[in-house]
């Protein structure tokens, strides 16, 4: 007996049934036709969600940057096209990954090396490894001089946010890179040329902390606030919303900074006590495991129930469980394929107009919050 078409709802998506791979496929027709099922099916709705709705004209698209993606070279193949094609609006990473950035940038070098090396061998002849990457040791003490050096100036004797360091200490690197004619080579360079807000959520963990500390140490008054941070990515998020647009987190890895970039809304929504509704688009590339703690408060869901993420909105967000250094090229180049070139935002430039937004729209939350508690009081 013939077999009976199928009118399952259930069995209405498309049909596996893939094309060869080609020699001369593109890296976005390889992830449209070959990754069809787990992971890789997650990792195409992933370059998917990012091409097609985050990169829309009306959204702000925030980066968190964990993991040593720098030292591998990513940041040049990377991150430095999203930058300049205006696919992302403001970053948080680890300074780790900014100050190894900065030896690019200023003409240092690192290497393809081995994870199975003899460190004790290493050590002795002044190799430092990350992973497989090799580099010499007086990389770190060139990069140390560069930033004590810069930090020294009188322009940095003050109270200033991290995206603010980061982008004065990038106009260094810029103009280092120009002498040197190694443009293409520097996250932080390219964000002080798109004036791309650069923040550092735990600003004393990483050799950059390490040696401003030290210009403490001799009676420096370099004072890098975090307290700023909280306030200006939250009115990043704030000032988009007020205009009607939306806001995208495109999560690297985990940690601190993946934590500051959801935050944001908290920070509006239970602090400040502003009415909204949570991030838009939420796309993150991870390793680790909700039920150890890895992404605690972090899985799409989970963060609904903190405000992070819009509840109505909870289908645009994608979660690949990928090693960052595999996916973060994929999508990339996605995204270079089959997405346009967006306007400059230039967030780093509207950081007053946008706090000063957030501010007065608090102080009608607190001047409202008064009337209501004087009323109270009288009745």
């Amino acid at each position: 007996m013939a077999r009976k078409s199928s009118v399952n709802p259930l069995l209405r998506g498309s049909a596996i049934a893939p094309p060869p791979v080609r020699g001369d496929m593109t890296a976005a027709e390889l992830v449209d036709h070959a990754f069809l099922a787990y992971n890789g099916r997650r990792l195409r709705d992933a370059c998917r969600l990012f091409a097609e709705k985050m990169l829309a004209p009306d959204v702000i698209v925030g980066l968190s940057v964990t993991g040593a993606l720098t030292p591998a070279g990513l940041g040049m193949s990377c991150l430095i096209p999203l930058i300049e094609n205006s696919f992302v609006d403001w970053i948080v990473s680890t300074g780790a990954n900014l100050y190894h950035d900065t030896h690019f940038g200023i003409g240092l070098e690192m290497f393809q090396g081995s994870a199975e090396a003899d460190d004790v061998a290493l050590r002795n002849s002044g190799v430092v490894r990350i992973y497989d990457i090799f580099f010499d040791y007086e990389v770190l003490l060139s990069t140390d001089a560069f930033f004590r050096q810069l930090a020294a100036n009188a322009e940095f004797q003050q109270s200033m946010s991290t995206a603010e360091f980061h982008y004065r200490a990038g106009r260094y690197v810029a103009e280092r890179g120009r002498v040197l004619k190694l443009r293409g080579r520097s996250l932080l360079a390219a964000a002080y040329e798109h004036a791309v807000p650069v923040y550092t959520s735990s600003p004393g963990d990483s050799s950059i902390g390490m040696n401003l500390a030290l210009l403490e140490f001799e009676g420096g008054s370099l004072r890098l606030d975090p307290l700023a941070d909280v306030n200006e990515t939250a009115a990043i998020v704030y000032s988009a919303k007020k205009h009607g647009m939306k806001s995208a987190v495109f999560i690297l890895g985990g940690g601190s900074p993946k934590n500051f970039v959801l935050q944001t809304e908290p920070q509006i929504q239970e602090v400040l006590g502003i009415a909204e509704k949570g991030h838009d688009y939420f796309l993150q590339v991870t390793d680790a495991r909700p039920d150890t703690g890895g992404l605690s408060g972090a899985t799409p869901s989970e963060a609904v129930s903190w405000g992070k993420i819009d509840p109505e909105r909870l289908p645009d967000s994608v979660v690949c469980y990928v090693d960052a250094t595999v996916a973060l090229p994929l999508i990339t180049a996605y995204a270079l394929a089959r997405a346009r070139p967006r306007q400059p935002r230039r967030l780093y430039e509207r950081r007053e107009s946008m706090l000063k937004e957030m501010s007065d729209s608090y102080e009608r939350v607190r001047r409202r919050r008064a009337r209501l508690k004087l009323a109270t009081r009288s009745t």
